[in-house]
């Protein structure tokens, strides 16, 4: 995340852009300001400098927790894009780019979703995600561009410190054209882009350790929203059973081992057993959980969590038997 402009407006849309012609304008967001308890933090020495630090990252999470209303409509929007077999697209720049990125890459291994329910677009592409490009989050019509393969009935979720980053506006933007839902994420409860978006989760991180250096609380913000964002999709979505994870597939013997771990626990049979089941479910670990947990064959524990959209508790429900605290 890097400062940017801003045409110091409220609403989002064309009234968001930036002026024309490289102009200054100061940015006014929380994010911005001078933090009054850091004033020395150049005098001392390394150990002080670290729990100055330390102490505003704490002030964090109950930041995030003051918008978990919030948090939760986006996930109700995500929830109903990917059961509408649309997708969500998260837009970011800078450092919001890179926390989306990390994010959306880290799902398909972890959940055994496909890389296409969850698509992060970084401004500047590939090369600004390991080396910063200035300049190109001030791009409006570039964020417009990106989210052209937005479809109706997604989710775009745009990400930005100071709530009005060009490059996140221009997408969400475009989304809308489109018809998706739109959902903004940054530390700025103010934030200009806000207000033609169906849900802002505006966490007031406050001013930082350093001003402006929105890499640290508001980034640690961005961190915890979205992580919490996607995992509470991911529940809501029948990838999990209890608090396993039972879309990881046995695709070498580390992740074998674990799946095995996972079948255990959640059965309460032996690992030899759930290797047995795991091996005649070719390796899918919710057709092993099924076909133990109901005492079915692999076949018929996959027609029912056919049945069920690939949730484990709808396909006991389905074969009659219920589901049980693990």
């Amino acid at each position: 995340m890097h400062s940017g402009t801003d045409d110091g407006s409220t609403g989002a849309g064309p009234a968001a852009r930036p002026p024309a012609g490289g102009d200054t304008v100061i940015v006014r967001a929380p994010t911005e300001a001078r933090n009054s308890g850091t004033h020395d933090i150049d005098l001392l020495p390394s150990l002080d400098v670290l729990r100055q630090i330390n102490a505003e990252d704490m002030t964090v999470p109950s930041a995030v927790a003051a918008v978990l209303p919030e948090l939760a409509r986006a996930v109700d929007l995500g929830v109903a894009a990917l059961e509408a077999d649309a997708a969500i697209h998260y837009f970011g720049a800078g450092t919001s780019g890179r926390i989306a990125a990390q994010d959306a890459a880290e799902l398909p291994p972890t959940y055994g979703v496909p890389a296409e329910w969850v698509v992060a677009h970084h401004a500047g592409g590939g090369e600004a995600l390991v080396r910063a490009v200035e300049g190109i989050e001030d791009d409006w019509e570039s964020g417009r561009i990106d989210a052209a393969g937005v479809a109706p009935g997604s989710l775009a979720v745009g990400l930005a410190a100071s709530g009005r980053t060009p490059y996140v506006g221009g997408a969400l933007e475009a989304a809308r054209e489109r018809g998706a839902s739109t959902v903004l994420i940054s530390a700025n409860p103010a934030a200009p882009l806000a207000g033609d978006v169906d849900v802002h989760v505006g966490v007031d991180t406050g001013a930082e350790v350093i001003a402006g250096s929105t890499r640290m609380k508001a980034g640690t913000a961005q961190k915890l929203a979205l992580n919490a964002f996607s995992t509470a999709v991911m529940v809501r979505m029948g990838r999990t059973y209890s608090n396993l994870m039972v879309g990881v597939d046995a695709s070498n013997s580390k992740l074998r081992g674990r799946v095995v771990t996972i079948l255990t626990q959640a059965t309460g049979v032996t690992e030899r057993l759930c290797e047995e089941a795991l091996t005649a479910a070719d390796g899918d670990t919710r057709v092993a959980l099924v076909a133990l947990l109901a005492e079915v064959d692999p076949d018929r524990a996959a027609r029912a969590l056919s049945a069920g959209r690939g949730r484990v508790r709808a396909a006991l429900a389905e074969l009659g038997t219920p589901g049980r605290s693990v």
